[in-house]
């Protein structure tokens, strides 16, 4: 890496952990950013960096130009949005904000990108490509602050020709990246089924159409879509959290209400699954002389990572941090909005380590324990950096 780029992300080190602490301490919920967004502008505003505000409601989007006449211009991208998790890590910069918590790391993401973009416009007459920021809202909720920016137009005016962003990783040790080239992570939808009966005495079955036993009867068959009918090698999981009929011991319910998830890598097969969905729900309720409704919530596409940009960029951190710390990743059943962008343009989703098994920082995203060693925020703007102000 240029050695002044490399003094100058050292330099900034303790500013960036502050800011990542400030926003810990104040996470807010999907599309619910509001003091989150002020804060970012007035870090910009200070840097002398423009921006647009109040994109796709508490969106951000900067632009770092090169000097360079008709340069070409790539994206990055960090999401602002917490959980609703109540934090018990016991640190200084603890959640103020009860039962809300940075639990997924985009607290990180967003100094990350905040120390890359003060360093960016400190270095812009090097650039020889223009760089947008986007600062997104609402990662973690339908349907998706990056598909309302895209349709709000952050890929043009000037014309996005490829997008990046970094995601924690809390299963690789700091001061490692991760990527994989092509399908990484997949398409989630959310699946609601209410079957519906003849609730009565339990102890008079022949009076009643039981929708807990078509539930269970139908939650046995449900397993046979994946198992019997995905194409072969394509990933795929069919799975159901919740499960409610408020009946007693001696009540039958009329209706039953079912929740679960569905994911795969194969857009065909995700509609065919659909309906696969809906049709053994149908039958096997008929069957009992019951009801069931399907309705499925599309979520978010599946995300893949256009493959000649991300060999590049393996190349370029390889150089950044030696090829050791270079990691090639496996398939993941999770899913992420970034997939929106990914489906538009070249794009690679690159996994930040922010692990350290000696102070206990071991604990997965959507855990109430999470954290990060936060050495990985230099790791993660030098990341970017790299990517940035390399040649092309």
């Amino acid at each position: 890496m240029n050695p002044l780029l490399q003094q100058k992300t050292e330099a900034i080190k303790d500013e960036v952990v502050s800011i990542r602490r400030h926003l810990h301490t104040h996470p807010e919920l999907s599309f619910q950013e509001t003091e989150t967004s002020a804060y970012i502008q007035r870090k910009l505003s200070s840097w002398g960096i423009k921006f647009q505000k109040d994109i796709a409601g508490t969106g951000i989007v900067a632009l770092i130009e090169s000097p360079l006449a008709n340069s070409r211009c790539i994206a990055l991208r960090a999401d602002m949005d917490a959980l609703p998790i109540t934090e018990l890590n016991e640190v200084s910069y603890k959640s103020q904000n009860t039962g809300v918590m940075h639990a997924c790391g985009h607290d990180v993401h967003t100094a990350i990108l905040l120390g890359t973009a003060k360093i960016l416009n400190e270095q812009r007459s090097e650039l020889s490509q223009s760089v947008k920021l986007i600062f997104q809202p609402g990662e973690e909720k339908l349907p998706g602050g990056a598909n309302l920016m895209i349709q709000a137009g952050v890929l043009e005016n000037p014309t996005v020709e490829e997008i990046y962003a970094l995601h924690v990783f809390p299963e690789l040790e700091a001061g490692k990246v991760g990527l994989r080239s092509g399908m990484y992570m997949a398409s989630c939808d959310e699946i609601y089924i209410t079957v519906e009966g003849k609730g009565g005495h339990a102890a008079m079955p022949a009076l009643n159409i039981d929708p807990v036993l078509i539930a269970a009867k139908l939650l046995l068959k449900l397993q046979d879509i994946p198992e019997k009918h995905c194409p072969e090698g394509v990933p795929c999981v069919l799975a159901f959290g919740r499960i409610e009929g408020l009946g007693a011991t001696n009540v039958i319910p009329d209706k039953v209400e079912i929740q679960g998830t569905f994911r795969t890598m194969d857009e065909a097969w995700r509609k065919k699954a659909h309906e696969l969905i809906r049709q053994l729900a149908a039958e096997t309720a008929t069957e009992a002389k019951g009801k069931a409704t399907v309705r499925v919530e599309n979520g978010y596409p599946y995300l893949e990572n256009n493959p000649a940009l991300t060999e590049k960029t393996r190349k370029t951190l390889q150089k950044t941090f030696g090829e050791a710390n270079v990691i090639d990743l496996p398939l993941r059943m999770t899913g992420e909005d970034f997939s929106f962008f990914a489906q538009k343009i070249p794009a690679t989703f690159i996994r930040l380590g922010v692990r350290n098994e000696s102070r206990g920082i071991v604990h997965a995203v959507h855990n109430a324990r999470f954290d990060i060693d936060e050495n990985a925020l230099t790791t993660g703007i030098q990341t970017l950096l790299s990517i940035c102000f390399r040649t092309h």
